[in-house]
């Protein structure tokens, strides 16, 4: 029985309880703007260029954020980008609102928002390791990713729906007012927060030079071969994950004969297996150590969505969503620790900022793909591409990261 960690600590709450709000707003915008873009046309490419919007970003202010990150403190950074996001959801729910919005107008809105996230996501993963220890990684990143499920999946994506049926302009402003309270919320965390990290994690391993550069990030990367496998593995999976999520508004609709409210809760059911992987992440890792866990979750995220190829009814679809949350979950919180646990920390944010711009720049990609095979194949050719890639994605995974693989980094 793995032993227990003590408490995270006062301050750790409330950087979750700021997070935990800031991804309430995204999940209400999850439901929202799919649903928005639907309304405003009916074409998947362009439904899904609103879903490719929100992770384009990272391929072009991503690295800057990671600069950011190792340069500035997370606080700062933190309170100005959802400060930044506020700003936008206010001009957008007014636009809406007046009736003046365009899915081109949409897409514009979805990348500003999309470049607070780098920003806001970036400083979030440098400040963990400050605010707990190593050895409560896997559980700070456990509860962190359970309070990103419960805002994204279960209570944003109904709540955001319902209010998208009162009015389409109402999720924005929702979504705003969630980060005002956040940003608050930030500004009450320690002062250490507001300077940048220089410390390094616990490990043995000796830290390439990397430079100071925006750069730094990917070169210190680009020499550690089983953190690089992983990065590239993680993105093909993202990629698969996206494409056939991008245009699951339109199978729930077609398909599965749902309405706005009832994609919502199709989402939201989805978050009870999330929960369930965020919570027991910590327990999976600790038994099975992080190069078994992180295979089978790779496979279940891209390869279980392929049953709706085959099979599309509502019980498959909920199969679907809550398997593949879980897994995604689990996924998330073992390639957060592992990452955090062996960058060095001078450099750990353009490290993560390297490695999300690699996989939201795959995500994007992935989404209008998804959004392209729809539109040429018919509806259910991106869940037969989300399970060819599981497959080849795994198997990479495996192979190159068993123990006798060169660069393995100690990985457990």
């Amino acid at each position: 029985m793995a032993p227990r960690t003590p408490p995270l600590g006062r301050p750790f709450w409330t950087f979750w309880s700021a997070a935990a709000l800031a991804n309430l707003g995204d999940g209400i915008r999850v439901a929202a703007f799919p649903l928005l873009a639907a309304a405003l046309t009916d074409d998947p490419l362009a439904v899904a260029a609103v879903a490719a919007a929100q992770f384009l970003p990272w391929l072009v202010s991503g690295l800057l954020a990671g600069a950011l990150a190792d340069r500035r403190g997370a606080r700062t950074l933190l309170a100005a980008a959802d400060t930044g996001r506020v700003v936008v959801l206010a001009v957008l729910a007014t636009t809406v609102a007046l009736g003046w919005a365009t899915i081109a107008l949409v897409v514009t809105a979805a990348f500003l928002l999309g470049v607070g996230e780098t920003i806001r996501d970036t400083a979030a993963q440098t400040a963990v390791p400050r605010l707990v220890t190593d050895a409560q990684l896997e559980k700070a990143n456990g509860r962190l990713v359970a309070g990103e499920i419960v805002g994204n999946e279960f209570i944003g994506p109904p709540v955001g729906a319902l209010l998208f049926v009162l009015g389409a302009a109402i999720p924005f402003a929702v979504n705003g007012a969630t980060l005002a309270l956040a940003v608050m919320l930030v500004l009450s965390l320690p002062l250490s927060l507001a300077h940048r990290a220089t410390s390094r994690p616990a490990t043995d391993t000796p830290a390439p030079a990397g430079g100071d550069g925006l750069l730094a990030g990917l070169r210190w990367l680009a020499r550690q071969p089983m953190l690089r496998t992983l990065v590239l593995v993680g993105a093909a999976v993202a990629a698969a994950d996206s494409a056939w999520f991008a245009i699951f508004v339109l199978y729930a609709r077609d398909a599965l004969g749902l309405g706005a409210f009832g994609f919502g809760l199709l989402l939201a059911t989805g978050a009870a297996g999330g929960l369930i992987g965020s919570f027991g992440a910590d327990r999976l890792v600790a038994r099975f150590r992080h190069r078994h866990v992180l295979t089978w979750s790779m496979a279940v995220t891209a390869g279980v969505p392929i049953l709706l190829a085959f099979t599309p009814n509502r019980a498959a679809a909920v199969v679907v969503v809550v398997t593949t949350s879980a897994a995604f979950a689990v996924l998330n919180v073992a390639a957060l620790s592992v990452r955090q646990r062996l960058v060095p920390g001078a450099l750990l944010g353009r490290v993560v900022a390297a490695s999300r711009m690699v996989t939201y720049s795959c995500t994007a990609l992935g989404a209008l793909v998804g959004g392209a095979l729809a539109a040429r194949a018919g509806i259910g050719a991106p869940f037969v591409f989300s399970g060819v890639v599981a497959v080849a994605a795994t198997v990479a995974w495996w192979i190159a990261s068993r123990p006798a693989a060169p660069g393995a980094l100690g990985l457990r």
